[in-house]
């Protein structure tokens, strides 16, 4: 069994986690919170916010390139078939 501290388990506020998310989303300063904060064991509802935090940023990063594999391949469709009707003279 664990044996945490009042100061560990303290439950963060709404504008906590409002902060947190600003916070986060600041380009490289953010990053590095947001890796600290994803090991620190100081607060272990900041701890598991970072680290939902980096779930979602995964689950965006996929559908991002989810959605760019399909615009680009849409493009390429539409290169080969410009490419094809060119050949064929139509």
């Amino acid at each position: 069994m664990n044996n945490y501290t009042n100061e560990q388990l303290r439950p963060l506020s709404p504008w906590a986690y409002f902060g947190l998310q600003i916070l986060f989303s600041i380009p490289i300063v953010g990053f590095i919170f947001l890796i600290v904060f994803s090991i620190s064991s100081a607060n272990i509802n900041r701890r598991n916010f970072a680290r939902s935090y980096w779930c979602v940023l995964i689950i965006v990063l996929i559908i991002f390139a989810i959605v760019a594999a399909v615009g680009a391949a849409s493009g390429l469709l539409d290169g080969i078939k410009t490419w094809l009707s060119s050949i064929t003279g139509a």
